[in-house]
């Protein structure tokens, strides 16, 4: 009952995102009058829910990188403030990305409980919240030239066009709906993952997995606040900041549509980077950004005569604002939470240099000399650790990061009836599943220990060459491996790994701990 309860901010959040980000999809469509708004919110909803079910399930947590929420307490907090934030500015009729928030909520959390932000993720993401408008404009010129040249050549009678703009409307929303239901769901539901209620059933002989079912439950809060509360901003991104024609509104869509996936596609990023391309960051991209910068590109290419720069004006204070604000309303609510409430938001996370980590660390190629001033000294702040390195070493600040994370101590246990329970459902292959029951019964007080353990019990859990062409490859095993330390994380309250639902005493066998 307790999973369900934290759960409702998810909801929240759901909901704020189907009732902003649906603007992006058919609002141009709903402020031209091609599609009715019952019509639009009605087929958004559907391919939300089917994009969460049937691709949200694969999708990287690109955010885990920037703070590693580790208590359903803290998870919840994140998600209420970036909900929160998310219905201020949808009622303010203010277009914001729920990418935005949760950053912002993110970064708060990281403020109040002294864990570390990785600046360059941090930075990439930034990054792409400037070019991503730039190049959907980019991107929109160049599709409203291509389609005024087809136009002028084909020269179709004019309500041929209107019905296949229409048409297009529809099929590019809809696709654009799909996309963001598999894109978004994981800033909705993921941060709940480690602690999902719902677990794998059959269903006219197909099994549906627990996670699957979680993101269809954040599936329906999306199209419920599609339907509930989006109009208001699809009136504001179709008709507020320039007057479409149909064939524009059509581009706006398909712009921003391809923005999304260039950023997106690890499918891309491997095609380009096995042939020696240049690749796109697979960092959050905002929905709301690319849409925004596809109506601006458009407007530039007629003269910039028709732009309503206060409207533009108050939509990029929004942007500026909302990861401001998130992360601000999630350090207030956290400590409402933890105070007043008496709710653990974080994890008691200790670290400690010792020889054996400056072993790991230099088989690695990360060595200092100034790690040795540090050897035995325990410290429960990640922050203070991080500038203690940078005071006695010379490191960078990825390989501080690498430190920070081989020094951390913690409570792994391999439990057989854990891994049997939550590492079905196809994930993971006979290897290494098989490899995983090899190590039942072990404890470890180091997560690189247990990785390197698995990757001795089989080579399906030993990463590839650093090539470009392996990245995708490296990049799922990585993901795994962090996944199994959620689940065979040992909380200290129940003595039970975190995946196991079970009574005090029922998981877990005699374990040796490895030397």
């Amino acid at each position: 009952m307790e999973v369900f309860l934290f759960l409702s901010s998810g909801l929240f959040l759901g909901w704020s995102l189907g009732a902003n980000d649906a603007a992006n999809v058919f609002g141009t469509a709903v402020g031209t009058r091609m599609v009715a708004f019952r019509t639009a919110a009605l087929v958004c909803s559907v391919f939300i829910v089917l994009g969460a079910v049937v691709s949200g399930a694969g999708a990287a947590h690109t955010l885990g990188r920037l703070g590693a929420v580790d208590a359903l307490a803290g998870s919840f907090t994140v998600a209420l403030s970036a909900a929160l934030t998310t219905y201020v500015m949808t009622r303010l009729r203010i277009p914001v990305s729920t990418s935005q928030a949760i950053v912002g909520a993110i970064i708060g959390w990281n403020f109040y409980t002294a864990a570390v932000t990785d600046r360059g993720s941090l930075t990439r993401i930034v990054v792409t919240w400037v070019a991503c408008p730039l190049l959907a404009a980019a991107i929109a010129v160049a599709l409203v030239l291509a389609l005024d040249a087809a136009t002028n050549r084909l020269k179709p009678h004019l309500l041929v066009l209107d019905a296949w703009t229409r048409l297009g409307l529809l099929a590019v929303g809809a696709f654009g709906s799909y996309s963001l239901g598999a894109n978004n769901i994981a800033n909705v539901m993921g941060v709940f993952l480690p602690d999902n209620p719902f677990r794998d059933i059959e269903l006219f002989g197909v099994t549906i997995s627990g996670g699957q079912l979680l993101f269809a439950l954040g599936g329906v809060a999306i199209g419920v606040g599609v339907f509930t509360y989006s109009e208001r901003v699809m009136r504001t991104v179709g008709t507020g900041l320039l007057r479409l024609s149909p064939q524009a509104a059509l581009v706006v869509v398909m712009a921003q549509s391809v923005t999304l996936f260039l950023f997106a596609s690890e499918g891309l990023e491997h095609f380009l980077a096995s042939r020696g391309l240049p690749t796109f960051p697979l960092v959050p991209v905002s929905s709301s950004q690319a849409v925004i910068g596809a109506i601006v590109g458009i407007g530039v290419l007629k003269g910039g005569r028709g732009i309503r720069y206060g409207v533009l004006r108050e939509i990029s204070l929004g942007w500026a604002a909302t990861p401001v604000l998130a992360g601000a309303a999630s350090f207030l609510l956290l400590f409402v939470v933890e105070n007043v409430f008496d709710q653990r938001v974080n994890r008691d996370l200790t670290y400690r240099i010792d020889a054996a980590v400056v072993a790991e660390l230099e088989a690695r190629g990360v060595a200092d000399e100034g790690l040795a001033t540090l050897h035995g000294r325990v410290r429960t702040n990640a922050t203070r650790l991080q500038h203690d390195l940078r005071q006695a070493t010379r490191l960078t600040d990825e390989e501080i990061l690498e430190v920070i994370g081989t020094a951390r101590l913690g409570d792994w246990l391999v439990d057989a009836a854990v891994a049997e329970r939550e590492l079905g459902g196809g994930w993971f292959d006979a290897a290494q599943l098989q490899a995983v029951r090899s190590l039942a019964g072990r404890r470890y007080d180091r997560s690189w220990r247990l990785r390197r353990d698995l990757a001795a019990a089989s080579a399906a859990w030993r990463p590839l060459p650093p090539a470009a062409v392996n990245r995708i490859h490296n990049k799922e095993l990585e993901t795994k491996l962090a996944y199994l330390e959620q689940v065979f994380l040992v909380d200290e309250r129940t003595e039970s790994p975190v995946g196991s639902q079970a009574p005090v005493g029922r998981a877990g066998s005699a374990a040796a701990t490895p030397e």
